[in-house]
């Protein structure tokens, strides 16, 4: 028989107390379900690692299905996710824990138009009452109201604001697991969200609008700061590692913090450490969802040199994400808090020196032969 590479696929009876650790690292032997055993090794010995700054881009109905408060919390309270990038309506539903609503398990062939008389509001198989809409709206308009939302700011401080009067409110009512928002402003992450007014968050901040409200969600703000995090996190010899559940712009904005540093600002830079997506999107569609790490790699937004461990696992994220939080729990100790929200201004203020320094440096012109370089003027090196 000729030499084979890999491991020996050597199967075993599985037992009736088997571990979700020895679940995934004993059972989980071919196709998807070895991307995700990869995926939860890499992320255990590599990623979730002192030195690593983590990024976690979030799409897809997760909170609605209680995955901000089961899977995404405990993460951030154990250090492993240091900054985010989550859709609106991820956190327009997570508040809904946050306030103390319920939220229930229905099926996705009921009768929508008997649903909608009833006041009924379907997320696939996910059911719950119009009126928590409707409260969960009247919150966020009570609070955006306040004097510090009367100015423009970037969706990380916004968010955080946001997140400290939903604490309070779980504090007030006894709420035993902090929603996502709660969890990230007590902790100290940032959460950024790439398009602010697509979600009932940024509708409501319309709304106020209309009233006069002063507050402006400024994307240059998130687009600066998120590449002053990526950037920073190559100091003292660390590493940045993109971690994406599900894709569409979250994907995107997570991933863009490269091509900004080095295409636009002209600073050098080799592009994201690690990758690791769990999606269910084709590449050969062409949308961002689907792009592979490889294709990554053409726009500088992924090392190539670290491109053999980019991990890309076709599942369902409502499958893998509480199947690598359980993992990640049982293996990892865990690391001590950046509190990254609390550093980024230092952080923006590093980037602005180096651009501006690398703006006003001269290119000789002395060479015959002409120099390629950046848009600012810096030199790209071979």
């Amino acid at each position: 028989m000729s030499q084979k590479q890999g491991k020996k696929i050597a199967p075993i009876p599985m037992s009736n107390n088997v571990s979700v650790v020895d679940l995934i690292d004993t059972y989980f032997t071919a196709y998807n379900s070895a991307r995700l055993r990869e995926a939860c090794q890499l992320l255990t010995k590599e990623v979730f690692q002192e030195g690593v700054t983590v990024g976690v881009s979030l799409s897809g109905a997760m909170t609605p299905a209680g995955f901000g408060v089961s899977a995404l919390a405990p993460l951030i309270r154990n250090g492993f996710i240091d900054w985010m990038i989550c859709t609106g309506a991820n956190l327009y539903h997570d508040i809904h824990y946050g306030l103390g609503f319920e939220l229930f398990a229905g099926s996705p062939f009921l009768d929508d138009v008997k649903l909608r008389e009833e006041g009924t509001i379907r997320i696939y198989d996910i059911i719950f009452g119009y009126d928590v809409l409707l409260e969960t709206d009247a919150f966020i308009r009570k609070v955006l109201q306040a004097e510090p939302f009367q100015k423009p700011m970037g969706t990380a401080e916004f968010h955080y604001l946001l997140g400290k009067c939903v604490w309070e409110i779980e504090q007030q009512l006894g709420v035993k697991n902090s929603c996502l928002l709660a969890t990230a402003y007590e902790y100290g992450v940032p959460i950024y969200t790439s398009s602010p007014g697509d979600s009932s968050i940024g509708m409501n901040v319309a709304a106020l609008a209309l009233e006069g409200s002063k507050l402006v969600l400024d994307p240059a703000i998130d687009v600066n700061e998120t590449a002053a995090i990526v950037y920073g996190a190559r100091e003292n010899d660390g590493t940045s590692a993109a971690v994406i559940i599900g894709g569409g712009s979250p994907k995107n904005f997570l991933l863009q913090t490269q091509p900004q540093i080095h295409e636009v600002l002209g600073l050098e830079e080799r592009g994201h450490d690690f990758f690791v997506q769990f999606t269910d999107a084709r590449p050969d569609t062409g949308g961002l969802s689907g792009a592979t790490p490889a294709e990554a790699v053409s726009w500088g937004k992924i090392d190539p040199d670290e491109l053999p461990s980019a991990i890309v696992c076709y599942t369902d994220s409502t499958i893998a994400l509480p199947l690598v939080t359980a993992y990640v729990l049982n293996q990892c100790p865990p690391r001590s808090l950046k509190r990254l929200y609390n550093q980024r201004e230092a952080l923006l203020d590093t980037l602005r020196k180096d651009y501006l320094i690398a703006k006003n440096q001269t290119v000789s012109q002395d060479s015959s032969e002409k120099t390629a370089t950046y848009p600012c003027g810096t030199p790209i090196k071979g």
